[in-house]
């Protein structure tokens, strides 16, 4: 949720109650930070032109032109509507962070969260939603992995995501980490033993950011998982997704752009936290 974007609708919708015969109904579809930003690439590969480079999280439109982003919203209401927000910045903050916990806790789902570092340097968090509903078995072996709740296997293999690595990059396709035995990309157990079932295939492959267990064949799955870079709908059927990043897009883009050998990263890319994060 983007502070700027929360400014531009509390706007709009003051101009709507102040001129109801002159401003149209807002229709108002909540994204989160990641389906945003997915959004305004396509907004701008559409547009072309200058708006490649446009550098805002927010655009503008009026009757169907770009006006810019939400300072430039604001000057043309007082342009043309005398109407100036007084509001501190402070009241958007608190109004931004409301609805979004509203509206994760609305979904019922589990949150977990990993911080990257690449050459040991933070690059920030991604945020992940998985769909708890349904892929129960599923979401709970990865967030137990990202909690390390679970101990040690019968092996005694750490059950922790913590200080593993992402050991493989496939452009323009997914980046691969979770093997917690040594980062070779061989390796890797479950919670429930060394692998477990596949729970089902009702998650399509449809966008950047789903997130999906690796696997070896039918029922092989383990601790390794994948995020897509782009739909991927060839993986339907064959590899089980269970969730989708949320946040953390240029995390994500880091990771992509990362140096490969031999779709290894040249530079480590290293899991340094990982937990539930709780709306």
């Amino acid at each position: 949720m983007i502070l700027s974007s929360m400014l531009s609708v509390c706007s709009y919708k003051t101009l709507r109650r102040n001129f109801p015969t002159k401003i149209a109904e807002p229709k108002v579809l909540p994204l989160l930070q990641f389906a945003w930003d997915e959004y305004l690439q396509e907004k701008k590969k559409e547009l072309r032109g200058e708006t490649w480079e446009y550098p805002s999280n927010v655009m503008c439109f009026i009757d169907g032109q770009l006006l810019g982003d939400e300072k430039m919203l604001l000057k043309w209401a007082y342009d043309v509507w005398d109407y100036k927000d007084f509001k501190p910045t402070a009241l958007y903050e608190a109004i931004t962070s409301d609805f979004l916990t509203k509206y994760l806790k609305a979904k019922k789902h589990i949150f977990v969260f990993m911080e990257i570092a690449v050459q040991e340097v933070s690059t920030g968090k991604l945020l992940f939603e998985l769909y708890s509903d349904i892929c129960p078995r599923t979401c709970h072996n990865f967030k137990c992995l990202c909690t390390g709740e679970k101990g040690y296997s019968e092996s005694g293999l750490e059950l922790t995501y913590k200080d593993s690595i992402f050991h493989r990059i496939v452009k323009n396709g997914w980046i691969q980490g979770g093997d917690i035995d040594g980062g070779k990309g061989n390796g890797g157990e479950s919670i429930y033993g060394p692998v477990f079932e596949d729970e089902n295939f009702a998650v399509p492959h449809d966008k950047r950011g789903i997130l999906g267990m690796v696997n070896k064949g039918r029922h092989t799955n383990g601790s390794q998982f994948y995020i897509t870079l782009q739909a991927a709908p060839y993986l339907n059927t064959k590899y089980v997704a269970f969730g989708q990043v949320i946040e953390g897009s240029e995390v994500l883009r880091e990771l992509e752009l990362s140096e490969t050998f031999n779709e290894r990263p040249v530079l480590q890319c290293r899991i340094i936290n990982c937990n539930v994060f709780q709306p």
